[in-house]
Order: C-alpha cells, then structure tokens, then sequence
C-alpha cells in the first residue's frame, strides 16, 4: 500500500458483517485514520481488533483538521477518512478535507462498500435507472413543500434521508404537494434488527407511520416515485389518480376502460401506465 495516499473508506451502515476485506485491509496499513465521531469509530476498530491513532473530521472543524491531515501525508503518512456509517461524503463531512487533499496533489483511493442510498433503492422496488438524491430535508414545513413543490414534475425517483422525529410530518408534506396516492417507499433501520420496507400509496404509508410508534424510530431513507410515466404518455395527473383509484378496486383492464371512458384518453395507454405504475 503507498504512502502519502488518501482513502475514502466506506464502513457498515448497521450490519458489522458488511465491512470489506479490503477496507480492513486498509484500516491495517494507514497510520492515521480521519472520523466523523472518534468513538463511533473506536468501536468498530475494536470489532475489528485494529488500533490505530485517530482525528477527528466534522462539520465544525474541516479546515483545521484539513491542514492536520495534509501535514501527516507530507511526512509520509497515509490516512483512511470515514464517517460514522456508510460512504464518507454522501450527506456527510470531508468533502473541504478532499478537496485540499486533491488540491495538494495527493493521491485520493475510495474504498467502495455499504451506501444507505444505493441499499434502500435495490430493494424498493421503484425505478432505478434515473433517481435524484438531495440529502436531507429541510426541517421546516414551509421549506419542505416548497421543496417538494418543486419537484411535483421532476420523472427520476427521488431519495432522501429523514430524521425519526420529523418523519411524520414529512410525510404529511409530501401528501399535501403530491396527493394521497403518489407512490412512496420507507426504509428504515437498514441492515440492522428491525430493518423494514414500508411500501405503498404517501396516505398509506402515513396511516402506517402514524399508528405505530416503532415506525417512528431509526433513520430513514425515503423514496418517492417520480412522475416520468405520466409526463412522457401526456397524460394528465388527474387521470392518473382516477387510475389509482379504480385500480384498487377493479381488475386494471376494468380500471383502465372505464378511466377511459370518462377522460377520453386511450385505454391502451392508460393500461399502459398502469403496468408502469404497479397497479
């Protein structure tokens, strides 16, 4: 392994069992390892049985621990950056510490593994091929609709994280801008314990949130369908809804003929969208 290299190591989410050889590998041959919380990280090296000297890298102290770090890869050293779970800067600090690094001219590894974004999407059982991640929500009401407002038309998956104690009311936001039936899916807990998919209309996944407390708990990745079907087949999102609605009572053939019927679309079409939709 060459000295005076930076790597970008990704670490569990939850499951301990998901850290790569490789990445212990590393853990083994760096002198110094840069962590978002210093303990969080001390627990894992002890997992692992490895010790080895570690700095602290957050929010609130980037550029001094930037300059820390370029210091140690000028005396020769090599560095891991982590953060506490999953891949270093996605939604997460370094991203000053690796652009000084780069800046610098040093050499910049990533160590692939756990991702909470890519696991929640491979498992959802939405489209995948085009999504948009934002990071985190913002934590006011009005700036979240405004958010989502801006997104009603937007046709990749959107994803993004949520706080337990925001949750709820997220999910009440999104009801309000994108109506009770756009499609959504909840993960939660990933790769631990109580790990759990909540999948279905926002009002039903809402409801679900909403009576169960234990469905308030952990970290979130929220996953909501976006709005490509209806906007390539130019068919309205009133349409749509009637769809929806009819779909869950009706056989979608049914569905879709009597949509028809009423909005004078093309019921091939609307079948159509009903297969894209999972109806």
């Amino acid at each position: 392994m060459a000295e005076n290299q930076l790597y970008v190591v990704a670490t569990p989410i939850g499951n301990l069992a998901d850290i790569s050889q490789r990445a212990q590998q590393v853990f083994d041959a760096v002198d110094i390892i840069a962590a978002e919380d210093t303990r969080h990280t001390k627990r894992l090296l002890n997992h692992l049985g490895i010790q080895k000297t570690l700095v602290a890298v957050h929010d609130h102290n980037e550029s001094q621990a930037a300059g820390l770090l370029l210091r140690h890869l000028n005396e020769g050293r090599s560095v891991a950056l982590v953060s506490d779970a999953g891949t270093p800067l996605i939604a997460d600090p370094g991203y000053h510490v690796l652009t000084e690094v780069v800046k610098a001219g040093f050499n910049v590894v990533p160590v692939p593994g756990p991702c909470a974004i890519i696991t929640a999407l491979c498992a959802a059982a939405l489209p995948t091929d085009r999504f948009i991640f934002d990071g985190f929500l913002p934590p006011k009401s009005t700036a979240r609709q405004q958010y989502f407002s801006s997104m009603l038309k937007e046709e990749r998956t959107l994803v993004m994280y949520e706080s337990p104690h925001r949750i709820q009311e997220s999910l009440s936001d999104m009801v309000s801008v994108y109506g009770a039936d756009r499609e959504v899916v909840l993960a939660r807990e990933l790769t631990k314990t109580f790990e759990t998919f909540l999948r279905g209309s926002l009002a039903d996944v809402l409801a679900r949130v909403e009576s169960d407390n234990n469905q308030r708990k952990g970290e979130f990745v929220v996953m909501i369908r976006g709005a490509l079907q209806a906007k390539k087949l130019d068919v309205s999102d009133d349409a749509i809804r009637m769809l929806t609605v009819m779909a869950d009572e009706l056989p979608l053939k049914q569905a879709a003929s009597l949509t028809a019927k009423i909005t004078g679309y093309k019921k091939n079409k609307l079948y159509q969208i009903g297969l894209d939709l999972s109806l």
